[in-house]
């Protein structure tokens, strides 16, 4: 009976807080697939999806752990804002623009030998032909992307999540048009194919951090909270505590993001086909994924919030009831992957060899549902409580030590092709989800002890 007074005490704040970080994460990812859409209508689709995948793969392991180091915003920023410090959350805004700005030359630097690592890989050449160029253009947002990290963080943190939701969603009209004018060189526009579509993504992110920073100032000016007047000092501390938090987060990204982009670059060997099944299921699972994903930042949010109030019983609540709404949605999204296969697969292209390979993938996908959708909120729920190595550590031993080595045996050495990496990798998913649930209950069962004294 207790637990069900606490779920419908939490579903409705949670839920406000969650849906726009929700659309967020959908508009996020929605780029990804109109990237792939777009490019997948070129005579070559086969080829074109492949370059984008193998693109879009290893750029993101750059930007998210560009991304992860500032995720310490996230703890900062929501205790001082629950604690009613809001000088306190302004001042973590600025030191991490300034880190943003120091990692900027250091995230592009890796790009200008994405060449030499495509030929290392072995990648089909007319994948890099394509593939290179589009990396190049996606290069050109590094910096307003990682500002538009920094931004919208704080402002999440601070409750200020509908702006987010509206940069993100239009973000993905300004992609859409820019794809068709850019790709198919509409308007009088060049044709320029997959690196069209590679600077229509970069504009659209620039545009995203261009939003969220204008609506900033113009909060800013309208309830006079002084943003403006922070001091403009570099706080070394608060920069060193900032790495203390986000370095184990971007480490746990990087290496879940890492796996993926590996586990691309030796699908390309297998060929385009295999590739281009490789990313259209991938996209489809990356999409489900979203929504755990801002669930999760809602989970953090306001767990650190909790902490900040000295309500510990309240951010063990705001915690589980995160993690309920997350298993409940994807325990649907597992029953439509076994579904609409084949609907899901024609969305991206009309190839019948790729198509019937998806449908194979996100049987596989299905079967991991359940345990992504935990372990992210679960990661993100002890991010509010200033915990992010457990997760990296969790993420590290099970992706690498177990999953990826599984699933390359049974790729190349027992022949099961692609599913044989998505199998080793789901089942390092199932064991990550099983290991944070059990973390967090841990955590919870100490967070009410802390309560009763």
């Amino acid at each position: 009976m207790f637990r069900l007074r606490t779920l419908r005490a939490e579903f409705r704040p949670t839920l406000k807080l969650a849906l726009p970080l929700v659309l967020a994460e959908l508009g996020w990812m929605s780029m990804a697939v109109v990237d792939t859409m777009m490019v997948g209508r070129l005579p070559d689709s086969a080829a074109a999806i492949g370059a984008v995948s193998i693109s879009s793969s290893l750029f993101h392991v750059l930007a998210l752990f560009g991304s992860g180091l500032l995720i310490g915003l996230d703890t900062l920023v929501s205790q001082s804002f629950g604690a009613g410090q809001r000088e306190d959350c302004h001042r973590s805004l600025l030191n991490s623009i300034y880190l943003a700005l120091a990692m900027t030359p250091c995230l592009m630097t890796p790009i200008w030998f994405f060449a030499p690592l495509l030929t290392a890989l072995g990648a089909e050449p007319r994948v890099s032909a394509l593939a290179i160029p589009y990396m190049k253009a996606l290069a050109m947002c590094v910096l307003p992307l990682l500002l538009y990290f920094a931004v919208r963080r704080t402002m999440q943190a601070m409750n200020l999540v509908k702006p987010v939701a509206f940069a993100l969603l239009t973000a993905n009209l300004v992609n859409l048009a820019g794809n068709w004018l850019l790709v198919y060189g509409k308007w009088g526009a060049p044709a320029m194919g997959v690196v069209g579509s590679g600077w229509s993504t970069a504009i659209a992110r620039s545009y995203m951090a261009a939003v969220l920073i204008a609506y900033l100032l113009w909060y800013d000016r309208k309830h006079r909270t002084k943003l403006l007047h922070t001091p403009v000092e570099v706080d070394l501390r608060r920069i060193r505590r900032l790495l203390a938090l986000g370095l184990p987060a971007a480490l746990q990204i990087t290496l879940e993001m890492a796996v993926f982009a590996l586990a691309t670059a030796l699908i390309a060997r297998l060929g385009a086909v295999a590739l281009a099944s490789h990313q259209i299921a991938l996209n489809t699972v990356s999409l489900t994924y979203m929504v755990p994903l801002g669930i999760s930042s809602a989970a953090a949010v306001r767990v650190g919030q909790a902490i900040g109030r000295k309500d510990p019983a309240a951010a063990a609540d705001a915690g589980g009831t995160a993690i309920a709404l997350s298993a409940a949605f994807m325990c649907c999204a597992s029953l439509a992957l076994l579904v609409f296969p084949r609907w899901i697969a024609r969305m991206y292209t009309p190839n019948e060899a790729v198509i019937r390979g998806t449908i194979l993938l996100l049987t596989a996908g299905a079967a991991f549902q359940l345990f992504d959708g935990i372990q992210s909120v679960a990661t993100g729920a002890l991010r509010g409580t200033g915990d992010t190595r457990t997760p990296m550590l969790c993420h590290f031993s099970a992706y690498w030590l177990i999953g990826f080595p599984l699933g390359a045996y049974l790729c190349f050495r027992r022949g099961w092709g692609v599913f044989g990496l998505w199998t080793g990798l789901s089942f390092a998913l199932i064991l990550i989800g099983c290991v944070l649930l059990y973390v967090w209950q841990r955590t919870v069962r100490r967070l009410r002890a802390a309560a009763l004294r």
